[in-house]
């Protein structure tokens, strides 16, 4: 009940920790299963119909399921920390946000239990995802379950907007927070311009599905490339969503392990707003080939191409942050450090496919798979390593083991570069993409088998990271304050864990990396800005809980609404949306009770403070 109610940032991250890691475990069986299918010519390990289920679901889970909460889960766990605040700007709103998203995961993966899973590819272009092609409810749980989930990530983008416009500690200009919270920010601001555009296509494919609606049907007046632009309009800048959080992540660990400060800070910030802002002008690149015409192609090709130059300054700036610095090769180091030459490839082939000429001959190949898993797994999934390492002991109290976290590192990235390097090849040599066999003797045999290879190697490595968790729980939380020696930001000056209030008085900010200053001028803690006095928490609601299960519900009955069922009472309640507006009424029901009766939350008063420093 106390994980079920917690508005608590702190353990809404480990809700975002568990639930992420379980969709991320559920996509890589789909993935290994994809593998699986493809290490020979003709297997037949799956039918090509669960095939298409796979990979659609594999690429839709991953994206939308795996890495996102993982990412939150750090914007929780660490971002009110680094600016100095006691908890983000909406906590109950917090809370809502993480359970629309879980209920929004388990609607899209009922699907494989109740008739059938997507199969229109993650993308669920039309007319494939029409009535007319998948006949099944499987798009259906796609676009209610993402709809479901994209509103639990849209709060939780404004509520970080939120708090870091208005609860940064006294002192903390803008220029003096650390690059994770500057890409927090920057990936809020995103999320929220971003999401509602995915939104409103899948709503009006949801129309056309369930309600008969003509808005991509050419036969009733609509056109199927208007969702490509409606998805990728969206498409494009979530990969930003995705791949900042990473960048600011491996902008924290790099400085710390080389202590030195991060170079070229500033130039950093202004970069990264810039990819922000170019990632919302690039989206027609992966329309080449619909038939734009030339000048769109060549503008397109343009703006793709600018975005090498902000993240360009970001790979030249961590190289010199290194450079003369006293490097320690930890775990957390070694992923930062494998992040940078792994990212800069995918970078590479990003460039290739912006020609619209060469993309032409690139498009729907393995060459296009191999450049999104370089940038998101060599990208982003590194990343989330690194900040996993490196926050772990904030967040449990508890150091990862060192040595079986660098095996777990060799296996995963050795295995990494097995997987998908080779694909390019497979790409130029003209193996296509979503193709659930192939025939022999065409140079794709060793390729595959390789490929696959590295897939259970990589599998091997996430395995190893799960038994680190396992074996680390077992050892008591006494990990310090400051279990690096060479933490620089406010989140390293209190206890590992942070205690329920975080800090018990807001620090004063003197500087950028304020924790790092104050320990040079030869201080064990933060300047307080403020006297000890009574601090504010927010109560705990099962209120969230309830309106997700709400949205749930009525999610489920709008989807099977037209059905006809073996059973007249079932029939009663779909048919007549009984189901949609008891789904309805409980959300809405859990709304007025929000609105009509003020909880005002409870107070830490000082006495207690002193007794708990006094027990430290």
């Amino acid at each position: 009940m106390d994980w079920i109610t917690t508005v608590d940032h702190k353990k809404i991250a480990v809700l975002y920790l568990i639930a992420g890691a379980l969709f991320f475990g559920i996509g890589g069986i789909e993935a290994i299963l994809i593998r699986i299918q493809l290490m020979e010519p003709y297997s037949e390990i799956v039918t090509t119909q669960v095939f298409n289920e796979l990979i659609t679901m594999h690429g839709t889970t991953m994206i939308f399921l795996g890495v996102m909460p993982i990412i939150f889960a750090f914007m929780n766990a660490i971002l009110p920390l680094q600016i100095g605040a006691r908890d983000v700007a909406f906590p109950f709103l917090n809370a809502l946000g993480f359970w629309t998203f879980l209920f929004g995961g388990i609607l899209l993966n009922l699907s494989w239990v109740m008739g059938g899973a997507p199969d229109a590819g993650w993308t669920s272009y039309v007319p494939l995802a029409s009535s007319a092609y998948s006949e099944t409810h499987g798009v259906d749980f796609y676009t209610i379950g993402l709809q479901i989930a994209g509103l639990g990530t849209l709060i939780g983008g404004i509520n970080f907007l939120a708090t870091i416009i208005t609860m940064r500690a006294p002192g903390m200009s803008f220029m003096r927070m650390p690059m994770f919270a500057w890409t927090t920010f920057i990936t809020s601001a995103i999320i929220l311009f971003a999401f509602p555009a995915i939104t409103v296509g899948l709503v009006l494919l949801t129309f056309d599905r369930i309600l008969g609606a003509n808005f991509f049907s050419i036969e009733g007046g609509g056109n199927p490339v208007l969702w490509q632009h409606i998805f990728w309009i969206f498409g494009h800048p979530e990969v930003y969503i995705l791949i900042l959080p990473a960048f600011g992540i491996i902008s924290e660990v790099i400085p710390t392990f080389s202590r030195k400060r991060l170079f070229g800070y500033s130039s950093m910030v202004f970069a990264t707003i810039l990819i922000a802002f170019l990632g919302f002008m690039v989206w027609a690149h992966h329309m080449f080939t619909t038939g734009l015409g030339t000048i769109a192609n060549a503008l397109f090709s343009i703006s793709t191409m600018l975005i090498a130059v902000p993240t360009g300054i970001k790979i030249f700036n961590w190289l010199f942050t290194m450079w003369g610095g006293q490097i320690r090769f930890t775990t957390a180091n070694l992923y930062a450090i494998g992040f940078i030459p792994t990212f800069v490839m995918g970078g590479v082939t990003g460039v290739m496919l912006a020609s619209a000429p060469a993309d032409f001959q690139f498009h729907d190949t393995y060459f296009v798979v191999a450049h999104f898993h370089y940038v998101i797994v060599g990208g982003l999934v590194l990343g989330i390593f690194a900040g996993l390492t490196y926050w772990w002991p904030k967040m449990f109290g508890r150091l990862l083991n060192e040595k079986l976290g660098k095996i777990t590192f060799w296996f995963f990235i050795i295995g990494f570069h097995l997987t998908f390097f080779v694909q390019h090849f497979l790409g130029l040599l003209g193996m296509q993409r979503r193709v659930a066999t192939y025939a022999p003797d065409q140079g794709f045999d060793e390729l595959n088998y390789i490929s696959t290879i590295g897939a259970f190697l990589m599998t091997i490595g996430v395995i190893l990271f799960l038994i680190n968790v396992v074996i680390t729980f077992r050892k008591p939380a006494d990990a310090p304050n400051d279990p690096w020696e060479d933490g620089r930001t406010l989140e390293w000056s209190i206890p590992s864990p942070p205690p329920e209030h975080n800090f018990t008085q807001i620090p004063l900010v003197r500087g950028l990396d304020a924790w790092w200053k104050e320990k040079m001028a030869g201080n064990t803690e933060m300047t307080p800005a403020e006297p000890l006095g009574p601090i504010h928490m927010p109560s705990a609601t099962p209120l969230p809980f309830l309106m997700s299960v709400g949205i749930f519900i009525a999610g489920l009955g709008f989807m099977f609404s037209k059905d006809e069922f073996g059973n007249g009472f079932m029939n009663f309640m779909f048919h007549n949306y009984i189901v949609v507006i008891i789904g309805l009424l409980i959300t809405f029901g859990s709304m007025a009770v929000r609105s009509l009766f003020d909880d005002h939350g409870w107070h830490i008063d000082p006495e207690e403070l002193e007794d708990k420093g006094a027990k430290l």
